[in-house]
């Protein structure tokens, strides 16, 4: 475990590979963590590549520095930290892969600030949230999915998010990989993560604001005015999605391709669900090494 400071954080990290071998992030997203990367980070080691594996704000040992600062899970948030994490470590160029909310702050990077960016490896695809059409319902077959971010809308879901963690996000995991087979000690090694004590304010104000339910941190508001543009993301791009992605159907990632101006090519992996790293680490690291490749 090793620890670098951002502008507003402590970042908890792990690092494995040569130091000097070409860099690359792994993101996790909601509710997992770090362990989620274990096999993709050993196998891009294994390769020669310099692997960061950062715990995201409000999870694992990463704190805030001060109480002052809002406990804002807003995409923002997520893209100015993994941007910290960069400068702080002075990683130059890097390959940035994650899914779900990781997946969002590496897209972030890659389309508001390319030269930190040698490749994106993106799960589900286009990352970005769209809050100004947020508004607009979907069809009820997706609605339904969508059912945990609704409940953290109110107070009672706050109460049951810092009351059952534990079991909400093991439903989550659940729902979400409905192919996978994950035992308790597998889940047990990534839930300890979500102790820590800015958890359950991070995951409700994510999913109050990217409904507009709740203002963001003033400090980040020029990053959303930026992303609020849809901004395009010219590095050379991988997306994957699982075929059996309990959140979103693979095919939602089909119409993303107008939002990646550079080199981009998708694939859907086939037994997998929502946490595609975990699920299958070898068709994650793969796609990481093909960035790094040309392709």
């Amino acid at each position: 475990m090793k620890f670098v400071e951002t502008a507003t954080l402590r970042i908890a990290y792990e690092e494995a590979g040569p130091p000097d071998g070409a860099p690359v992030v792994l993101l996790h997203g909601f509710p997992y963590d770090i362990r989620a990367l274990d096999g993709t980070a050993a196998a891009l080691a294994q390769a020669g590549c310099r692997v960061i594996v950062p715990y995201l704000r409000g999870f694992g040992p990463t704190q805030f520095l001060s109480e002052a600062t809002p406990r804002s899970g807003e995409q923002a948030a997520l893209g100015a930290d993994l941007l910290g994490l960069l400068d702080a470590l002075a990683l130059g160029p890097a390959v940035l892969a994650g899914y779900d909310w990781g997946g969002r702050a590496a897209c972030i990077v890659a389309a508001l600030w390319p030269e930190w960016a040698r490749g994106l490896m993106s799960v589900g695809g286009y990352n970005i949230q769209d809050i100004a059409a947020s508004v607009v319902p979907a069809a009820p077959e997706q609605e339904h999915r969508l059912w945990y971010q609704y409940y953290l809308h109110g107070e009672r879901g706050r109460a049951g998010l810092a009351a059952n963690r534990r079991a909400f996000c093991r439903l989550l995991w659940r729902l979400w990989s409905p192919s996978w087979a994950f035992d308790d000690a597998t889940f047990e090694r990534s839930a300890a993560s979500f102790d820590n004590p800015d958890f359950v304010d991070v995951v409700v104000h994510s999913y109050r604001h990217r409904f507009g339910y709740a203002p963001g941190d003033p400090a980040l508001a020029g990053i959303e005015q930026r992303l609020a543009q849809r901004p395009a993301i010219a590095v050379p791009t991988v997306v994957l999605h699982g075929n059996d992605d309990g959140v979103a159907p693979a095919s939602e990632s089909e119409a993303d391709r107008r939002h990646f101006t550079g080199s981009y090519t998708r694939q859907v992996v086939p037994g997998t669900g929502h946490n595609l790293p975990q699920e299958a680490p070898g068709s994650f690291a793969l796609a990481v090494l093909g960035l790094l490749n040309g392709g």
